[in-house]
């Protein structure tokens, strides 16, 4: 093979073959609905990724090219680690070349570990327990003393989780009767199961006596006895008390991994308040007691972000200079991104998808490495405009340090900035998965596709707006931020709430609306389910589905569910193998018995119209909508469901597309189409357009409309300035976020808030409409 020849275009040097590789190529890519896609990434450049959702955006940068570079890297590794780890398919693509490592910073919650912080996430935390362990007066000791994840300076009491449980015991048990006749009445302790049969025979308590009726030894062995070895029924087995077996069991669980009747009965049985003896600071005493400057770390992890920036530029101690220098850039970095306002204590759990993938960012900010791949969706969820101009700015900057970075994206604010541009489509599902323009930003708006038609829209204010016919009151609202804050929500119009990230809005309506309002609140928080779910099963579309199914086959309508008696027995009906490996994140490999179809192969003989229960599945809504209307498949049932769904924008998902795959905004649009069927008079949204391709924006206003225009009255959290000009009235929070927040800055229609200009997202909104 011939050596290529470069020149270095400024000291005119030669330079290495290696200076040619500049561009990450994709070959006919074919994942999922990709059509042969071939495209060219420049490296070290910024590439946003357009188009409708469901167009291919995501099959591409994350199924194809992040998938294939982490196979890659796992192949490093020596044979003995391989063995603990999945093998991962290589994605359905002819050639890719140029790949780097891919680190992907999605818009998934961080975990509801109550021990995960802001402070933790983003290392912040780590420093300051330096910086304390050397400042400090008196000191604690080395740094892991100042750590509430570790026992030398975790409260004894808690256990470094700054709350203890309070257990109510009635709903661990009904004393009127004995274990034999089902006293015990927490999930899975039916009489007979093993767990039972344990209690009944350990010979601490009688089994045929009322749990009322015990002495006060039998009640302590039945509630509070530590574990002891014990033969029940000729076998060795450790018996515990209730309460420790419980709290082992199931209390110890991260709460959204448990089934639904499983946390149901946590949250009736288990309350949190804060720890007594630490006051909620997670901290031992001896750190607690070191200050500086009369701060001690759990002081100074309590303050927002940018008071705390404050405070560490303040400190001027030449022996951890560097420290604080690289501690103030990262908090510098929270506030350049608009999470100014949080504090470090936060529980990373308790981020929104937008405030989660932004502390990401600030953690590879920091970070060394370079020629990097990263791997943005949808950096801009969450942010008012005023942020959004700041949130580029980091990722250029992410660009500048020499990596390549990949954003999917709709926001034309984000899409300006790129140094190219790939726009996927035409449609969603089966109509898109193909490239329908490659190039610059210029090139885009002139390409006649539906991102360049639709790239320079602006809404115009509504010439008349809709009148109220009475109103919402909220009085003395202090949720978080929230002070005092009165305000009159009008009804049977559209509101929509605004403001900057941290301002109160989600404070405002999800935590100060009166109970009993015949409010139905609809937000972005992860549907309770697991990888099983998908639409088909939470909107309760699969039911009628099945009968039909089982009428023209006559047979059991069971065996038309992957959770019951028509499962796959490889995989148990779930398509994919899940492997958990532990302290890395779990890997999913398509089931090899069933192809990923989730049912047994005699199931799948049976049809209606033509279709088996596999291939129904496998349909976008759109599609099934039409396939449901005549004939054999008639059903309906679920045409009304799935009308709800085609108007809510979701008619490229597939029924059987897992849940833990949507965004947010699909989420959250998935149980709006599940609601809609409600009898609630007011609808409270938050942030609906999260995921809207442009194009997409004005089909939710109509839904909006039809909503209002039915009777319904709807508030909106929203940034996008579309709706806000659609809106019939709009409240805006502020002027800042966290303690600069908080207030009522401004009421009144669309057409004031532009005239006014007395608030930023009046002059966004000016700006917007070209006034």
């Amino acid at each position: 093979m011939s050596r290529v020849a470069w020149t270095d275009t400024v000291s005119g040097a030669p330079r290495c073959t290696a200076d040619g590789n500049d561009r990450i190529r994709v070959r006919g890519a074919r994942v999922n609905n990709l059509k042969d896609v071939s495209v060219e990434i420049p490296k070290r450049r910024l590439t946003v990724l357009t188009g409708v959702s469901g167009s291919g955006k995501s099959s591409l940068v994350f199924d194809t090219i992040a998938a294939e570079s982490q196979r890659l890297i796992n192949e490093t590794y020596s044979a003995f680690l391989q063995t603990f780890m999945p093998t991962l398919a290589r994605p359905e693509v002819d050639v890719l070349e140029g790949l780097t490592t891919a680190i992907i910073v999605d818009q998934e919650r961080m975990g509801v570990n109550i021990r995960s912080t802001v402070g933790t996430a983003t290392d912040a935390h780590a420093m300051l327990r330096v910086v304390f362990s050397r400042l400090g007066e008196p000191s604690a000791g080395p740094p892991f003393h100042y750590s509430f994840n570790q026992p030398a300076g975790a409260c004894p009491r808690c256990e470094g989780t700054g709350r203890v449980t309070d257990l109510d015991l009635t709903q661990f048990y009904d004393e009127s009767k004995s274990i034999n006749e089902g006293a015990i009445t927490v999930p899975g302790y039916k009489v007979g199961s093993w767990f039972v049969r344990i209690f009944a025979g350990s010979g601490f308590v009688d089994p045929d006596r009322a749990v009322r009726d015990y002495t006060e030894t039998e009640r302590h062995d039945f509630l509070h006895r530590e574990p002891t070895k014990v033969k029940v029924d000729g076998i060795n087995v450790t018996y515990e008390g209730l309460v420790p077996k419980v709290r082992r069991s199931v209390l110890s669980k991260d709460e959204d991994g448990l089934q639904p009747h499983v946390r149901a009965f946590v949250e009736r049985a288990v309350t949190f308040v804060t720890c007594p003896d630490c006051e909620g600071t997670r901290l031992g005493e001896a750190a607690r007691a070191s200050r500086i400057k009369g701060i001690n770390i759990a002081d100074a992890c309590a303050m927002e972000v940018r008071d705390l920036t404050a405070w560490v530029r303040g400190l001027d101690e030449p022996s951890v200079a560097p420290l604080l220098a690289t501690l103030g850039q990262t908090l510098d970095s929270l506030v350049e991104i608009g999470l100014g306002y949080l504090s470090l204590e936060r529980p990373a759990g308790t981020l929104s998808g937008g405030e989660a993938q932004r502390v990401k960012m600030v953690r590879h900010l920091g970070s060394p490495l370079s020629d990097i791949t990263y791997v943005f969706d949808e950096p801009s969820t969450g942010l008012h405009p005023h942020d959004i101009q700041r949130m580029n700015g980091l990722l250029l900057l992410l660009r500048d340090k020499g990596n390549t970075v990949l954003v999917v994206e709709h926001k034309p604010e984000v899409i300006a900035i790129a140094d190219h541009v790939i726009d996927l489509g035409p449609g969603a599902g089966t109509a898109g998965g193909t490239v329908c323009f490659e190039g610059g930003v210029e090139g885009l708006r002139t390409s006649g596709t539906l991102t360049g038609r639709h790239f320079d829209d602006r809404a115009s204010l509504k010439k008349t707006v809709r009148k109220p016919v009475g109103a919402l009151e909220i009085r003395g609202a202090r949720a978080n931020n929230l002070r005092d804050v009165d305000v009159d929500l009008p009804l049977g119009v559209l509101t929509v709430v605004t403001g900057v990230a941290g301002s109160g809005k989600s404070s405002l309506l999800h935590g100060s609306i009166p109970a009993g309002a015949g409010v139905v609140s609809v937000d972005q928080a992860p549907i309770r389910g697991s990888r099983r779910s998908n639409p088909a099963t939470y909107t309760g579309l699969l039911e009628p589905i099945r009968k039909a199914f089982a009428k023209a086959n006559g047979v059991k309508p069971a065996l038309f569910s992957a959770n019951s008696e028509g499962a796959c027995p490889t995989c148990n009906g779930a398509g994919v193998i899940f492997t958990d490996l532990a302290m890395m994140a779990g890997v999913a490999t398509t089931c090899e018995e069933c192809g990923g179809k989730r049912f047994q192969a005699a199931v799948l003989e049976y049809r209606l119209g033509g279709r088996d229960i596999s291939e129904v599945l496998a349909m976008p809504v759109a599609e099934a909508d039409e396939f449901f209307r005549a004939g054999e498949a008639r059903v309906p049932a679920a045409q009304a469901v799935l009308g709800r769904l085609a108007d809510v924008g979701l008619g490229y998902l597939t029924l059987g597309q897992p849940l833990t795959t949507l965004s947010g905004g699909e989420r959250q649009r998935l149980k709006l189409a599940t609601h809609m069927a409600d009898k609630g008079g007011i609808y409270v949204l938050d942030e609906p357009t999260t995921g809207l391709h442009l194009a997409d924006v004005e089909q939710l206003l109509g839904l909006l409309d039809r909503l209002v225009d039915s009777g319904k009255s709807v508030v909106v959290i929203e940034h996008h300035q579309a709706v806000m000009a659609h809106a019939d009235w709009i409240v805006d929070l502020g002027p800042g976020a966290g303690h600069d927040g908080g207030r009522i800055v401004f009421e009144g229609t669309p057409a004031e808030l532009v005239a006014a200009r007395s608030t930023l997202t009046g002059e966004h909104l000016a700006a917007y409409v070209g006034l």
